[in-house]
This record gives structure tokens, C-alpha cells and sequence, in this order.
């Protein structure tokens, strides 16, 4: 690996070189002009002259040094670097009283007093003139340095403020959606509450059976969409990225009832089970049921005569579903009823526990629909950046299909939105396949 010198390195060396040679070849040609010999008086003041220029190279790691070596050097000649490293003192030095001593000493010698002859007051007043060559270029140190260190100042506030605001912003979110979660939970906890209690009032009082199995039905609904709602505003409410809701007691997904409704309406249902069952975290349970609820519901709208496979893998940190519908004919779609969010939806619960959702046609030429939860601390990102290549039973082998691709839904989870990347799978364990 080659060094490569940065342009400070290279224009302190260039300065200092250029300093320490113009120095020398003045104290040449100042003898010279002066007919006087060269003697070795001349060569050492030269040699003085090249010492302090390229003493300059360190002058700002060693600012203090430079300058007292500058106002040694003035035993033998004025050094053309005193005025620079006065002023690199005052840039790069720490301001203490030593530092501004070695300066105040540099300047009262850069004039070398001693070497003058004339009157007293003649000698100060040429001293304190020639002062001027070391302190001048301090002050404009000074103010360069306070220069800098204003500019830095502002630059440190305006991040903080920004930083301020963010955080303010975020806290911001946080209480709306604090409030927003309470709204929700007490108006619809309400609602629900007085469907429960009627429900049960009706159970008591019915003398049909069929009416009574109705009123029981209709009063479990109630109690697990409660259920759900808790869980959810749980979720909502809290501050870090797997909250309270999320490391409650965790149990294990069950599908069974699931799909043992949609075998009774008449739909042709697989399930296969991959992996291992493990316990996972309430709320991510509970999103995965309503994934395999969602598709198998809009299975039932456009693909009545469809058959269905519903997955359900276990790898690692992930759950991962996946409900897959075959082609149905024409013609055959049931009117549900409209204005549901769908796959919109659907998707803005999986990733409020930080999963990740696909929808698309699958390969057999009906639609599938994939979702992928972590189920542990820190696995929030895994669940979006794990493989997307097309190996893999999971993998998506369809990217870029939307769940809007195609005029005719055949769709096991109809809806808007783009298509969301699933992680490929690989599948570990016994495999389960329900009859």
C-alpha cells in the first residue's frame, strides 16, 4: 500500500522549503551587495536561515518548539520564519501564558538589538518597530483561531438544534400515538364490550339452540377482537421496538381452527407446518393469524373453487407464512362486501412488529401471499434483509409483482400496495402436513 502525502503534509513542506531557501539567499545576497567577504559568519547565519525554515514543518504539532528554536536561531541572523511560527503559535498552540511568553521573547530578538550601535532610544525604538514583525502576525493568529473557533461553535449548535428538533419530532409521535391508541381502545372497547354482554344476554335467553350456538360464536368473536386490540394498543404504546406487548408469555400459532372454518365453507385447505413449532410473542402471533386470516377471507371472495396451502415455517429468529392459491376459473368470485383495507392494511400491521409482507402471482398461475415476522429482539431487520434470490422454497419468484398485478384478482390476499420483499427460507426440520 503506497503513502500518499495530503495537501497539508505538502504545503507545510512546501513552505517550509521555500522559507528556509529564500532566508538563506537573502543573507547571501545581503553580503554580497555589501561587498563584504563571505565569511563564515555569512554561511552560518545562512545555514540559521535554512534550520528555522524547515523547522516550520512541525509547526503545528510543536508550535512552542519552533518558536523558541526561531528565537535561538536569532543569535545568528533575523530567521525569516520568526513572523510564521508567531503565527502558527497563535492558530494551533493552546493560548497559555508560556506560549505567549516564547512569542513576546522571539519578537523583542528578531531585531537583535544587540548587535546595533547608536543611541539608547535609538536601539528601543528599533526594537519595538522590529517587535512588530513577531506579534503582528500573532494577533492575526488570534483572530484567524477565534475565526475558527466561532464557525465550529455555530456549526455544533445548528447540529444540536437539529438534533433537538428531531428528538422532539419523535416525542411528538410517540404521545400522538400514545393518545391516538387510547382513543382507539376506549371507543371501540366500548362497542365491542355491549356486543359481548348482548351476545351473552342473548345465549341466556334464546330457546333455540341454533340461535344460542349463534350468540356463543358471536360472543368469542367479541372477546378475542378485544383480545386483539389490547395486544395492539400495547404495541402502539410502546417506546422501545419490542415492547411490553411483545414479551409477554409467549405461545405457540395455532391455525387449525382457521382453517378448519374455511374446510366447512367449502374451500380445499392444506396445512403444512416447517420446522420445528416454537413459542412466539403474543402480537406476533396474532399477525401472523391475521395474514392466514386476510388471504384465506379474500380466497373466499375471488377464488371460491381455488384449492389452498397454507405454510408455516420456523428458521431461526423468523416465522414465516405463506398462503398460495391455484388458478380458479372464471366467474366465480363472492360479493363480501367492499371498503376493507386489504393488503394495505395487512402490510401496515406486519411491519408495525417489524416484519416484512409479498403478495403476488405465484408460478402455478393463482396468487400468494408471504410474511415474514421476527420473533426476537434484534431480529427486526432480519426479517427484511435476509436472502432475496430466487433459491429457496420461500424465496420471492415473482419480484416486482405488485399485489395490483393483473386485471382479474385470483388473489389469496387482494389489496393495494407494492409488493414488499420476502426473505428466502430454508426449510429445516420434519415437515407436517395436516390431513
Amino acid at each position: 500500500m503506497s503513502w500518499k502525502p495530503s495537501r497539508v503534509v505538502v504545503g507545510d513542506v512546501t513552505l517550509a522549503i521555500a522559507v528556509g531557501a529564500l532566508g538563506a539567499s537573502l543573507t547571501v545576497t545581503d553580503a554580497v551587495t555589501q561587498q563584504s567577504p563571505l565569511s563564515w559568519s555569512v554561511w552560518v547565519g545562512a545555514a540559521a536561515q535554512l534550520i528555522g525554515g524547515l523547522a516550520l514543518t512541525a509547526r503545528r504539532r510543536a508550535p512552542l518548539a519552533v518558536v523558541m528554536l526561531c528565537a535561538v536561531l536569532c543569535a545568528f541572523t533575523a530567521p525569516l520564519a520568526g513572523p510564521f511560527a508567531t503565527y502558527a503559535i497563535a492558530v494551533h498552540g493552546r493560548s497559555r501564558p508560556r506560549d505567549w511568553s516564547a512569542v513576546i521573547v522571539l519578537s523583542m530578538t528578531l531585531g537583535r538589538p544587540w548587535s546595533d550601535s547608536g543611541p539608547v532610544l535609538e536601539i528601543l525604538l528599533n526594537t519595538a518597530t522590529n517587535s512588530l514583525l513577531g506579534i503582528a502576525p500573532a494577533l492575526l493568529g488570534m483572530w484567524h483561531a477565534s475565526r475558527r473557533r466561532l464557525f465550529q461553535a455555530l456549526a455544533d449548535r445548528a447540529e444540536r438544534a437539529e438534533r433537538e428538533q428531531e428528538l422532539m419530532a419523535e416525542k411528538a409521535r410517540s404521545e400522538e400515538r400514545a393518545r391516538l391508541a387510547g382513543e382507539m381502545h376506549d371507543v371501540v372497547t366500548h362497542r365491542v364490550s355491549l356486543m359481548v354482554l348482548r351476545a351473552g344476554a342473548l345465549r341466556t335467553i334464546a330457546r333455540d339452540e341454533v340461535v344460542r350456538e349463534a350468540a356463543e360464536e358471536l360472543r368469542q368473536v367479541g372477546c378475542q377482537a378485544l383480545e386483539e386490540l389490547r395486544d395492539l394498543v400495547g404495541v402502539l404504546r410502546s417506546e422501545e421496538t419490542f415492547g411490553s406487548a411483545r414479551t409477554a408469555e409467549p405461545v405457540v400459532l395455532d391455525l387449525t381452527g382457521l382453517v378448519a372454518e374455511s374446510r366447512a365453507a367449502g374451500i380445499e385447505v392444506g396445512l403444512v407446518t416447517e420446522g420445528e413449532p416454537l413459542p412466539t410473542p403474543p402480537v406476533v402471533d396474532r399477525t401472523a393469524y391475521r395474514v392466514v386470516q386476510e388471504a384465506l377471507t379474500n380466497v373466499h371472495k375471488h377464488a371460491p373453487g381455488a384449492r389452498v396451502t397454507v405454510r408455516v415455517g420456523y428458521a431461526g429468529d423468523l416465522l414465516r407464512v405463506s398462503v398460495c392459491n391455484t388458478e380458479t376459473e372464471e366467474g366465480t368470485t363472492v360479493m363480501l362486501g367492499e371498503g376493507g383495507t386489504g393488503l394495505s392494511g395487512l402490510r401496515q400491521r406486519v411491519e408495525l412488529v417489524h416484519g416484512s409482507l409479498w403478495a403476488g402471482p405465484s408460478e402455478e398461475g393463482g396468487f400468494e401471499v408471504r410474511a415474514a415476522l421476527p420473533v426476537a429482539p434484534g431480529a427486526g431487520s432480519a426479517g427484511r434483509t435476509a436472502g432475496h434470490g430466487p433459491e429457496g422454497e420461500w424465496a420471492g419468484r415473482t419480484a416486482g409483482h405488485g399485489a395490483e398485478g393483473g386485471s382479474t384478482p385470483r388473489t389469496a390476499g387482494h389489496g393495494p400496495g407494492a409488493a414488499v420483499p420476502y426473505p428466502a427460507a430454508e426449510s429445516a426440520g420434519v415437515i407436517r402436513v395436516s390431513p
